[in-house]
């Protein structure tokens, strides 16, 4: 790794595997930004403001040479990847071998050497731009399972920096972790953090379990002692979002009268049914969709009466297992409507495509239950974004237990996805709450996702970091507390 001359001037930097904008063509052909989907993009922005922060991060594309930039009030600083590294690195051993394995080996993980190698490449480039960009003894944020190696190169290249690193995805447990070929690389990777947050409880303390059985360090209850003096500490940091952005956005007239068309476009039933995922393996589309197809079927919903609406975000679309589940998903949907439509009535409106936050408030304000039921997912901000936007204390939310929120949104009607049954009866159970209940378990959930925001999670994650390590005198401000937290 290349030594760095001098530091930069940024006392916080933010690391991860994508900036908060993509690379798009304009209409006069000219190349330009756009803001990035995704939760972490909307749970760092406030942050980011409130700190005057720089962003470090892969624009997509492979696009070479992008000099660092401002967009909307943000220091952004691209980086490059080569086809091979996208096709190794992102496509390959971050979604093909980290992903799987860390979503319960939902799908079958792949283990390749040059993966690997490329994964090792890459992190090091990341870690050693952030050590150029970070001022002396500044607070360096790294996100998630792209970036697993950089706490560990970064704190080789600059000990004075204090190091924070956030998975967003599960941790698995020992039984699974110990497949990767590259365990005690990746344990030790993340013990270059000063501190390790994860989603939930269980996730840290199966890192914590790791480190001791595989690294062979010194471990109490959330803490792990290095042989170099340090203590890092791994704790939960449940993620959240900016609900008074969200609330704001359901509020707005635009949005209100757009959640009017969009129950005038699926025939005004009485109640609608709604998913929005990414289409991915992990997030149990074809499952719920099953679960109501069936219960149409059998004659407990009527498609006068109730309706599905499927918004499936593309991802990942040149990886093989992602083709494969969209073309089953689809050809589920047409057998849905076909046996079970009428005209001008489908079962399921299907939708494969991306939207902007305004069109997805208006989705959320439109429907009356939201089936939330991944497989696994380490939180699944579109629960809470739901939760946000019903400020009327209305609507019902069927939630996977494997979901990370279910820890927090209790009053949910839980499920176990792998239970088609038990889901089809959460599905009728929600269908038919009265309004009483309803409200009832809506208000609960609106209090909890209030009080914990964005704002919350990254105020509690920053002052424990900052409470790790002896403070060096720079102090990082969190966003400020929104209305209510």
């Amino acid at each position: 790794m290349r030594s760095v001359a001098s530091p930069g001037s940024a006392d916080l930097v933010i690391v991860a595997n994508r900036l908060p904008v993509d690379r798009v063509e304009e209409a006069d052909g000219s190349m330009g930004w756009q803001r990035s989907p995704g939760g972490l993009v909307s749970a760092l922005e406030p942050v980011m403001r409130a700190n005057d922060g720089t962003w470090i991060g892969w624009p997509g594309g492979t696009e070479q040479g992008l000099e660092p930039f401002e967009d909307q009030g943000m220091q952004l600083v691209p980086m490059s990847l080569t086809a091979e590294e996208i096709e190794e690195f992102y496509e390959g051993f971050s979604n093909a071998t980290l992903w799987p394995l860390y979503h319960d080996v939902v799908a079958k993980p792949e283990f390749h050497r040059e993966w690997w190698d490329s994964y090792v490449a890459v992190n090091r480039r990341f870690a050693e731009r952030a050590a150029e960009v970070a001022a002396e003894h500044a607070t360096v944020w790294v996100h998630d399972y792209q970036l697993q190696l950089v706490p560990a190169m970064l704190r080789e290249l600059r000990p004075d920096l204090r190091i924070g690193f956030y998975l967003h995805i599960p941790f698995p447990p020992q039984e699974l972790f110990s497949q990767l070929p590259w365990r005690r690389q990746i344990l030790e990777g993340l013990l270059g953090a000063d501190l390790v947050g994860f989603q939930l409880g269980g996730a840290a303390q199966n890192f914590v379990r790791l480190v001791r059985q595989r690294v062979g360090h010194k471990t109490h209850r959330d803490l792990v002692y290095l042989p170099d003096g340090r203590t890092v500490r791994a704790a939960a940091f449940p993620i959240s979002i900016d609900v008074e952005a969200y609330e704001s956005l359901a509020r707005s007239e635009e949005v209100t009268q757009r959640a009017k068309e969009i129950r005038e476009a699926v025939g005004n039933p009485r109640k609608i049914f709604l998913g929005v995922d990414r289409l991915d393996y992990t997030k149990g589309i074809y499952a719920r969709l099953r679960a109501f197809g069936e219960l149409l079927e059998e004659g407990h919903l009527d498609v006068e009466d109730a309706v599905f609406v499927q918004v499936a975000t593309p991802s990942r679309e040149q990886v093989e297992q992602y083709r494969i589940l969209r073309d089953d998903i689809e050809r589920l949907v047409g057998r849905l409507n076909g046996d079970l439509g009428k005209i001008g009535q489908p079962a399921v409106h299907y939708l494969h495509s991306s939207y902007p936050r305004e069109e997805m408030a208006a989705f959320f304000r439109a429907a009356d239950i939201m089936v939330v039921t991944p497989l696994r997912d380490g939180m699944n901000l579109v629960a809470k974004e739901y939760v946000a936007c019903r400020y009327d204390d209305r609507g019902a939310l069927v939630l996977s237990e494997f979901a990370g929120a279910a820890e927090e949104l209790r009053q949910a009607w839980q499920v176990n996805p792998y239970d088609i049954n038990g889901m089809k009866q959460a599905l009728l159970d929600a269908h038919r709450a009265d309004d009483r209940e309803v409200t009832r378990r809506m208000r609960a959930m609106r209090k909890t996702v209030i009080t914990h925001d964005v704002s919350a999670w990254a105020q509690d994650f920053l002052a424990e970091l900052g409470s790790v390590r002896p403070s060096h005198g720079k102090s990082v401000r969190p966003a400020k507390p929104t209305k209510g937290s």
